[in-house]
């Protein structure tokens, strides 16, 4: 089932946080996404929708007010259901285009540098480990810094 891309809504945001934490295997993910994504960056974020109008993905970013030649991925999710068909990538790429016609020269975002699958996804993409930073997100809550340039 195809996909397509579309900037997010403010609209869209109770679909995506409803699933939130169900993607994440029940995990409460949901207060790290705010709604202020859907209507402050709606021209930075995206959502896919399989041919049905169901949600298959999404990606949250925002080009930084302090340095304008860098991009942030806040956050990204994809159905499980969808997972290994390209979706991901598919948003990725879509932030990256839209991060290059704002001028950045590059794109960071981090992960918990135990989550492997998700340093492996990243690097397939073009991103490096910057650093890892002990207590980056407060105590024991450590981060690999991810950048990618554009």
């Amino acid at each position: 089932m195809a996909v397509a891309i579309r900037h997010a809504h403010p609209s869209d945001y109770g679909r995506v946080i409803g699933r939130v934490n169900v993607w994440w295997g029940g995990r409460d993910m949901a207060p790290m996404l705010p709604q202020l994504f859907f209507v402050h960056f709606e021209g930075t974020s995206f959502v896919a929708e399989g041919d049905d109008g169901q949600l298959a993905g999404f990606v949250c970013g925002f080009v930084s007010q302090s340095d304008p030649e860098k991009a942030y991925i806040h956050f990204v999710g994809v159905d499980p259901q969808r997972r290994g068909e390209g979706i991901g990538r598919s948003l990725y790429e879509r932030f990256f285009e839209v991060a290059g016609e704002h001028g950045c020269r590059s794109v960071h975002c981090v992960t918990w540098p135990g989550n492997e699958e998700s340093i492996a996804f990243h690097r397939a993409l073009g991103f490096e480990v910057e650093r890892i930073v002990e207590d980056y997100d407060g105590p024991g809550e450590d981060r690999a810094l991810l950048v990618r340039p554009l």
